[in-house]
């Protein structure tokens, strides 16, 4: 058996490094968002950057994919699905302005990350996932990290949380073919919606959604994406 202090120092290198790679990461990211000017926007606001650069991406891989965690591009986790490109799962958080003061439902768990990268900029995170081994490795990989402020379901996301509801936002990881109505009707006036649209082999398109104070509803084009389908009963 190794000295103790053997055994910190490999995990404290360990820690180093994916310290250094996620810095890399971020500056990657940062850099292709000024490019990029999604939305008409010049860049990812500090706090949406911040949560990046703090949320360990590692621990939402599985053991095998690590060596690539903080690769800017997706991952497979399992079960079919992918853990989102990070530029991807910055942009979306960005996209929704997030305030401290509010409550979001997540579509599409999945590992985690993207709730995990919500949860340290708003006040409460709810999120629901339909794949019953990543709902149970989400729910106890949030919980293990300390992120007290997500609530996650089993179930179909396409009908929403409706008693947790309304939400200042939503964010949805999977492509439905069209912007599913009980997510519509759960967004507050003045919320807002991103979310992915199209079919497996079609061009999907990132979509911003607002809803007026007014209630009526504004559709914008972001990029065009790829993702997984939304699956469920609808």
């Amino acid at each position: 058996m190794l000295p103790f202090f053997v055994l910190f120092l490999a995990v404290a290198v360990q820690a180093d490094e994916y310290a250094e790679l996620r810095a890399k990461l971020v500056a990657e990211v940062t850099h292709d968002a000024m490019l990029t000017g999604h939305a008409g926007k010049d860049g990812l606001s500090k706090r949406v950057i911040d949560a990046l650069a703090t949320v360990e991406r590692h621990q939402f891989v599985p053991a095998s994919q690590r060596p690539f965690a903080y690769e800017n591009e997706p991952l497979p986790i399992g079960q079919g699905q992918t853990i989102s490109q990070p530029y991807i799962v910055a942009l979306t958080a960005d996209l929704i302005d997030p305030q401290p003061s509010d409550v979001v439902l997540e579509v599409g768990t999945g590992s985690g990350y993207q709730a995990a990268i919500l949860a340290e900029l708003v006040a409460h995170v709810y999120t629901i996932e339909i794949v019953e081994p990543l709902f149970n490795s989400a729910t106890a990989r949030l919980k293990r990290l300390g992120y007290d402020n997500v609530t996650t379901r089993l179930g179909d996301g396409y009908k929403g949380w409706e008693e947790a509801g309304p939400f200042d936002a939503i964010v949805v990881t999977a492509a439905p073919s069209e912007v599913p109505p009980p997510l519509v009707r759960q967004l507050k006036p003045g919320g807002v919606m991103v979310i992915p649209v199209g079919g497996r082999w079609m061009t999907q398109q990132l979509l911003l959604i607002e809803k007026t104070e007014e209630g009526d509803i504004i559709k914008r084009q972001i990029a065009p994406v790829r993702f997984v389908p939304l699956t469920g009963e609808h």
